[in-house]
């Protein structure tokens, strides 16, 4: 698939009603925009080209997120994709399956969870608010959290824009209790 556009948004929050963090809060957010093969064409079955391309998109992405992380590490991420109006929303959920998930946690050294996502089909500068949890326990309370992302032009009508976002901790001031990151043990990240 051509990409037309790579965009990276960081986010850095280091205090919030008064009270300093101990360690900012940074969300990044990578996107490729990319041409969607099934633009315009009615309904299509087998839609394993857009499956088989995330491959390379997610992992293209998903290493300029990391980067933007500086020195922080990965505690939580998601992914979503805007769709534009010739295309359906099934295209941008062909492009966030399982394969796409694994090359986000190759890139951050690992993750057990499942990685939230939302789609959504859009005009040029709509904005997304990509879901963020923790990447080894969905259930990890402090980390239910999000990104708000727009690209200023896109999607076009035949383009989708793949995000993928990643956060170094949970929410600043967090104090509504639930399992916290400490309490993960084992290879399925449950307690």
């Amino acid at each position: 698939m051509e990409i037309r556009k790579l965009y990276t948004a960081i986010e850095e929050t280091v205090g919030e009603m008064g009270q300093v963090a101990d360690e900012p809060l940074r969300k990044v957010a990578a996107i490729a925009v990319v041409n969607n093969p099934f633009a315009g064409k009615g309904y299509v079955e087998d839609l394993a080209e857009l499956t088989e391309a995330s491959i390379d998109i997610g992992a293209r992405i998903a290493a300029m997120a990391v980067d933007a992380m500086g020195s922080y590490s990965v505690d939580s991420y998601g992914k979503a994709a805007l769709i534009g109006s010739l295309g359906e929303q099934e295209h941008g959920v062909a492009m966030l399956t399982t394969v796409y998930g694994n090359a986000m946690r190759e890139a951050v050294g690992g993750g057990k969870a499942w990685i939230s996502s939302f789609t959504k089909r859009a005009s040029p500068g709509e904005i997304i608010d990509v879901p963020l949890a923790h990447k080894d326990a969905l259930y990890v309370r402090s980390h239910y959290d999000g990104m708000t992302v727009m690209v200023p032009d896109a999607p076009l009508a035949d383009e989708i824009a793949i995000i993928c976002c990643l956060a170094n901790r949970g929410r600043l001031n967090h104090r509504v209790g639930g399992p916290n990151k400490d309490d993960i043990k084992g290879e399925d990240g449950l307690t």
